[in-house]
């Protein structure tokens, strides 16, 4: 009668630490006492020297099982990160969706405040289109914030009107458009609302009545705002697109950068 030779246990070597014992080394590597002594040919009763050496058996598809649990042991050949329990990835998730809704929410809110020039453009410019000469155009422009509002004046004693300003900060920067508010609301090229980028000049009817024609003009700095010389305030300043005086009295805007 043939005797089948029963096939040898895989193992490994473990490194006695501090406070474990047979059982917690066999608990820890899904076996048991009786096994572990038999392994190494001890007794239960051995005392165990801390950084000695035992056996411990490694199982066939152990591996599997234990990232079932959620871990692989040091033993298993390829090591994973540690499996996310079900509540946890549930939770994650509904935090996720909470906080796109929330985000959601504020862009809805906050989108009137800019351009789709902004969006798309950003505040640097996209692919040189307006960055280089329309960066020039609002340095020059805030370098002025403050200066006083004089009728007539382009910058002579460091004062200007609406149109003095456009007109000196333009033709700073290689640019020479008409002096009058009305005449610069003809010249360059037409840009939607929407598609407003920094540097475009953009043009109002301030007149008590709504009268219908052009007596204000801006540069638009991005972010639904645009500098300008004020003669309510008596001086350059910065003032939100989106203010419901200059929001209802708006009348155009043109590109005149990229000439």
């Amino acid at each position: 009668m043939l005797s089948i030779k029963a096939a040898p246990i895989k193992t490994a070597s473990h490194t006695i630490k501090r406070g474990e014992s047979l059982y917690t080394i066999a608990k820890k590597n899904h076996t048991t006492v009786a096994a572990l002594c038999k392994l190494n040919d001890i007794s239960r009763e051995k005392t165990l020297k801390v950084g000695t050496s035992i056996k411990v058996p490694v199982k066939k598809g152990s591996g599997k099982r234990d990232r079932k649990r959620g871990y692989v042991s040091k033993h298993s050949k390829k090591s994973r990160k540690p499996a996310v329990k079900s509540k946890e990835r549930k939770l994650a998730r509904a935090l996720v969706k909470l906080n796109s809704k929330k985000i959601a929410e504020v862009n809805i809110k906050e989108v009137k405040k800019f351009t789709l020039g902004d969006i798309v453009f950003g505040r640097g410019g996209f692919g040189g289109i307006f960055s280089k000469k329309s960066k020039k155009i609002i340095e020059l422009a805030k370098k002025n914030l403050g200066k006083r509002y004089v009728w007539g004046a382009n910058g002579q004693k460091n004062a200007f009107d609406c149109s003095g300003f456009t007109s000196y900060v333009c033709k700073a920067n290689g640019i020479n458009i008409p002096r009058r508010a009305i005449e610069q609301s003809r010249y360059g090229k037409h840009v939607n609302r929407d598609e407003l980028q920094p540097g475009d000049l953009i043009f109002f009817d301030t007149s008590k009545n709504h009268k219908g024609y052009v007596n204000h003009v801006g540069i638009y700095i991005g972010n639904g705002k645009f500098i300008h010389a004020s003669s309510a305030k008596k001086k350059v300043i910065v003032t939100s697109l989106n203010k419901p005086f200059y929001s209802k009295r708006y009348k155009g805007a043109r590109r005149v950068a990229s000439l």
